[in-house]
């Protein structure tokens, strides 16, 4: 089966095709060595940033935005979504700032990427 994307991991924008029947994936299409990567992880184990903003509870801003410190398994997405949905910040907070340290106990941290003060 071939499975055509577009890879992101440059500006080249490439055009992939990856022959998904053999094994090692065979992939074509790709101008740079980061596209044969990138296909690869899109086939065996898809994985995206979350961003996303979370709530505040007396503070100047409503929302504050967050993200992950590293791409999660786009399978947990949602999972992680129903998580944000449910934090209420209460104290003012940083770039960078910590605000779940093990989300969906994937290893991952979720940040906060503006300051809430």
């Amino acid at each position: 089966m071939i499975k055509k994307m577009v890879c992101i991991e440059c500006p080249n924008g490439c055009v992939l095709e990856a022959d998904t029947d053999s094994k090692p994936i065979r992939i074509t299409g790709n101008l740079c060595p980061k596209g044969i990567k990138y296909a690869a992880s899109e086939i065996e184990n898809p994985e995206r940033m979350l961003t996303s903003s979370v709530l505040t509870e007396g503070l100047a801003l409503k929302m504050v935005p967050v993200r992950t410190d590293r791409p999660i398994p786009k399978k947990d997405l949602f999972r992680a979504m129903e998580e944000v949905k449910k934090i209420r910040l209460r104290k003012a907070v940083a770039v960078g700032d910590v605000i779940i340290e093990d989300l969906l106990g994937l290893g991952v941290k979720l940040v906060a990427t503006r300051e809430s003060l």
